[in-house]
């Protein structure tokens, strides 16, 4: 099962909706993936200043100190904001190290995204109550990916539900499951990806993010995705200016998508799309087997 839903917005005028545009597309979802969600939003990027979004594991974690030690471990200037669990910290420069250290020094956190554009947020439970508490339909960007989960092979977790982002801007949503998983994160682990979860869904994010590190475009790391990655996946793939999809050879997980002269869209089903503005003129098609479709604001 698990519901995607995935918007990305040619026109400029629409980015003040993108947050309950989604919210809309995601509700679709909730009889996909009853035990948990989480959506990627992609908005303007700051100057010079990096964006790394976690989540508490424990009620006691005071967000106050983990900025100030950050602050110190890196010499940089730190500010931070919350959202009820989670905490939008900034730090001046690239946030990569500052990942890591969050990582390595904060076990009562997870660690969700970094970069400059991108904010990640996640829950366990039903997905609009999620959507509600962690106030989606108020976001505004450029594009934004949603997931609702029923886990199949690991825990009932925040850390496990998706979108997973292990480099800069970059995120993926998941339908189906890895069998390669396992080999891959340890060849992965050797080229210095770090991985927080046991999920094969992190696996996949942390092999698009060492593709693209390696110089590959998003469409070139999912085209050698399709020889690298063993199993049955429909991926939704954020990166800071882009947006992709990708189904396996077999392609049996459900997947529909929708474009008009101001939007992409992705659903697990129609429905997800079927309230989007201008729908009724839209492009609609079932995306094909082992084929990249992908878009770019570049």
């Amino acid at each position: 099962m698990c519901g995607i839903v995935g918007l990305f917005l040619k026109d400029k005028a629409l980015e003040p909706e993108l947050g309950r545009l989604t919210a809309a597309m995601l509700h679709e979802m909730c009889g996909r993936g009853p035990d948990s969600a989480g959506f990627a939003i992609y908005g303007s990027a700051s100057d010079g200043t990096s964006k790394i979004c976690a989540v508490r594991r424990a009620s006691t974690l005071d967000w106050a100190d983990v900025a100030a030690r950050l602050g110190e471990a890196t010499g940089r200037k730190v500010t931070y904001e919350t959202i009820e669990d989670h905490a939008i910290i900034r730090i001046d420069g690239d946030g990569a190290a500052a990942r890591a250290w969050l990582i390595e020094n904060v076990p009562e956190a997870t660690v969700l995204s970094e970069g400059e554009a991108i904010e990640i947020y996640k829950g366990i439970g039903d997905p609009d109550a999620i959507s509600q508490r962690l106030r989606l339909a108020s976001f505004s960007g450029t594009h934004a990916i949603g997931h609702t989960r029923m886990a199949t092979e690991s825990a009932v977790t925040i850390a496990g539900s998706h979108p997973f982002s292990t480099g800069r801007d970059t995120c993926l949503v998941h339908n189906g499951s890895l069998s390669n998983h396992n080999r891959l994160r340890e060849t992965l682990r050797r080229h210095g990806e770090r991985f927080q979860t046991e999920n094969d869904t992190e696996v996949a994010a942390g092999y698009l993010s060492w593709r693209m590190k390696e110089g590959d475009s998003l469409q070139q790391a999912l085209e050698h995705a399709l020889d690298d990655l063993d199993g049955f996946y429909t991926f939704v793939v954020g990166t800071r200016d882009g947006f992709a999809v990708l189904r396996d050879p077999i392609a049996c997980k459900p997947a529909v998508m929708a474009e008009t002269d101001a939007w992409v869209a992705f659903g697990s089903e129609f429905r997800a799309l079927a309230a989007l503005p201008g729908i009724d003129a839209a492009r609609i098609w079932e995306p094909a087997p082992a084929t990249v479709y992908a878009w770019s604001r570049s």
